[in-house]
């Protein structure tokens, strides 16, 4: 199942993408997920950046609310936790490396790059190493593909229910 390509990016979403960051975005090829109230979520990052470097991170999370919920997960260790409970369960082990097999065909919709082939993100298939990667998959993808990243959507102080951008990021 595969969901790329997506509508063009427009300059209004790389103008808030921008006011997420706190600097220009890179590569970004369209918005895969938005908040309830419309802005960017998570963006589609090409595999290859403008400047020739190889970009595995497709999915990106690019909303406040949503980096700080899983970057507060990852200091209180969460990661071994959800990589126990995923081993621990042959379904969502499974579900996990079919997680890491989509996420690797929806990036190849854009191109090859042999320097990251094989190469997904969040630790897939086999570890969980960042949650920001693996949530902005989770919402990319849609509820019941990413196992651990709904997992830790499920975990977060976040909503994607729940519009918690701050004014300065309408466009």
């Amino acid at each position: 199942m595969t969901r790329p390509p997506f509508p063009p990016v427009s300059d209004a979403d790389l103008t808030v993408v921008r006011r997420q960051l706190g600097r220009p975005a890179r590569g970004v090829l369209g918005i895969a997920a938005r908040c309830v109230c419309g802005n960017p979520t998570v963006v589609a990052t090409a595999p290859r950046l403008p400047d020739g470097t190889p970009f595995p991170t497709f999915y990106y999370l690019t909303h406040p609310a949503a980096t700080a919920a899983m970057s507060a997960l990852e200091a209180g260790h969460v990661m071994p936790e959800l990589l126990a409970e995923t081993q621990a369960d042959p379904d969502r082990m499974a579900a996990y490396r079919r997680a890491h097999e989509e996420y690797l065909a929806d990036r190849a919709q854009f191109g090859e790059v042999v320097e990251i082939a094989g190469i997904s993100a969040g630790g897939m298939p086999t570890r969980v190493k960042c949650l920001h990667a693996l949530a902005a998959h989770a919402l990319a993808a849609g509820p019941g593909v990413n196992p651990v990243g709904d997992a830790a959507l499920a975990r977060s102080t976040w909503s994607p229910d729940v519009c918690a951008c701050a004014p300065e990021e309408s466009g």
